[in-house]
């Protein structure tokens, strides 16, 4: 990430559920679009680097599954809008270790996942036919289309908390969404879950850990695509 002059000494009770674009304009004395950039240059600096290590290895269990975010049924839809135009997403954990997240986009499932994925692991997801020959050292499966979500050490809760744990906080704190920025939001998501305070990480290690990552990343406000309102997705 670039040098940026940005003065922290001035700071206020900010509520926690508010978004961090917002939270940025209060304590700085920002204009929306300026703030809503460097919330983008934050979750940008929270995104692992590409070609980073694998999710599992030897000896651990990893769970794979994706989530669609369609609308809120309480949101007035566009005109237009069909099922294929919801954002899916795929998730990755290793289970008492960290998260990835990505969108599906033109790869396909199959495309991400052996990016992100060690086949040395042992692989836990549902029924899906794209997770039966993977080449991990490994798989179990649960039938979800049967009624079946746990099955001994078998099962994908964890993602599946974790996807509720994230829609709750586009839903309830950032309202609208757009598509292209969606990945940023998902390293945010992934960021805060790799780095909660249950693994004793504070506040100050977890701030430090994000700066620590923005070395070498840059995002102008050109690429991150001009301003926030345009093209936005309500849920």
């Amino acid at each position: 990430m670039d040098q940026t002059q940005i003065s922290l000494k001035r700071s206020r009770d900010i509520p926690e559920f508010t978004g961090l674009s917002i939270r940025i304009r209060h304590i700085m004395e920002y204009l929306l679009a300026k703030a809503w950039h460097l919330g983008h240059r934050i979750r940008h600096a929270m995104a692992p680097l590409p070609g980073g290590d694998k999710i599992g290895g030897p000896g651990k269990t990893v769970e794979a599954d994706e989530t669609e975010m369609a609308p809120s049924r309480k949101t007035k839809r566009r005109p237009g809008h069909k099922r294929r135009d919801n954002v899916k997403v795929l998730s990755l954990v290793e289970r008492g270790g960290p998260i990835r997240s990505m969108v599906i986009d033109h790869r396909g499932v199959g495309g991400l996942f052996y990016g992100h994925f060690n086949r040395e692991s042992r692989l836990v997801t549902d029924e899906a036919p794209h997770y039966k020959h993977t080449g991990a050292a490994s798989h179990g499966a649960v039938n979800h289309s049967k009624g079946e979500y746990v099955r001994g050490d078998v099962y994908t809760n964890t993602l599946e908390s974790f996807f509720s744990i994230f829609k709750r906080g586009i839903v309830g704190v950032y309202q609208h969404v757009e598509t292209q920025h969606f990945h940023r939001y998902l390293a945010e998501f992934d960021f805060r879950q790799n780095n909660r305070a249950r693994l004793g990480i504070d506040d100050e290690q977890r701030a430090a850990i994000a700066v620590r990552s923005a070395k070498g990343k840059r995002l102008t406000y050109q690429r991150t695509g001009g301003e926030p309102e345009a093209d936005s997705i309500p849920f």
